[in-house]
């Protein structure tokens, strides 16, 4: 395991009990997939956008243990927070449901947690990474969108626009995030910088997306990505900072077994 610290605390002690927070939309056969391969989780929340290919019953018949939620499809951005408030586990593990993610690096990120790391983020091009899934555009994009955040927060990531990612659950509120979109996932990065948060980045290796379009729009997402990354520097959030009256809207649960 390979990864760039940007603190380096104690160890903690006790295993973390881990969520995977997993948003859907229309991604049944991906589901299929990935699923039964979640084996080193104790909770999965499955956050579905109102999908019309059966993907909160395949979720349902596959792991009848999972927490499904239903809400329009607002964003991965709206998802994932629905899904941060739904999780109880210690150590929340988001991942997307393309089959993209390996369900078996789970454990490189959350053993870093344990060592008393507050946020860890997938790199693809840290030692040990890659990608079969980064088009020429998505590539260039994601090296210049990188090499800003490094200037304006003084970082040294190698990755930034990629959306495997581990954090303790108590850390959530402290990201006080509003992202809606696909920037969600820089929005996380940059506020862990901002309120001090300890950040660890560990090497993964993205696969092609398994069934399915890709609900990611290039220029537009990228365009989202920088006003916010921009708009962050200008204003950032602070821990001092008392949390504004910002509340997800409360998602519809369904029982196991119940479509959405």
């Amino acid at each position: 395991m390979n990864a760039t610290e940007r603190h380096r605390p104690s160890p903690s002690r006790t295993a973390a009990t881990v969520t995977a927070v997993i948003p859907t939309l229309n991604e049944a056969d991906n589901l299929r997939w990935l699923l039964p391969r979640l084996t080193g989780v104790d909770e999965i929340v499955i956050v579905d956008g109102e999908s019309t290919d059966g993907s909160a019953e395949v979720a349902a018949a596959l792991r009848p243990d999972a927490v499904i939620i239903s809400q329009p499809p607002r964003g991965k951005g709206a998802a994932l927070q629905a899904g941060f408030a739904a999780a109880t586990g210690d150590v929340i593990v988001m991942l997307d449901a393309d089959g993209s993610m390996d369900p078996a690096e789970i454990g490189s990120f959350v053993a870093l947690v344990e060592r008393g790391f507050d946020f860890v983020k997938g790199s693809r091009y840290a030692c040990g990474g890659g990608s079969e899934d980064l088009t020429f555009l998505r590539r260039t994009g994601n090296r210049w969108l990188t090499r800003l955040a490094n200037t304006l927060y003084r970082t040294d990531w190698s990755d930034l626009c990629y959306g495997y990612v581990a954090l303790r659950r108590d850390a959530v509120a402290t990201l006080r995030l509003r992202s809606t979109g696909f920037e969600i996932e820089t929005e996380m990065c940059v506020n862990a910088v901002t309120t001090g948060l300890r950040i660890a980045e560990v090497a993964s290796f993205e696969g092609n997306r398994l069934f399915g379009e890709s609900h990611l729009n290039t220029w537009r997402d990228g365009w989202r990505v920088l006003k916010m990354m921009v708009g962050s520097r200008m204003r950032p959030v602070r821990a001092s900072q008392e949390h504004d009256e910002h509340v997800v809207p409360e998602p519809v649960r369904l029982p196991a077994g119940v479509a959405a």
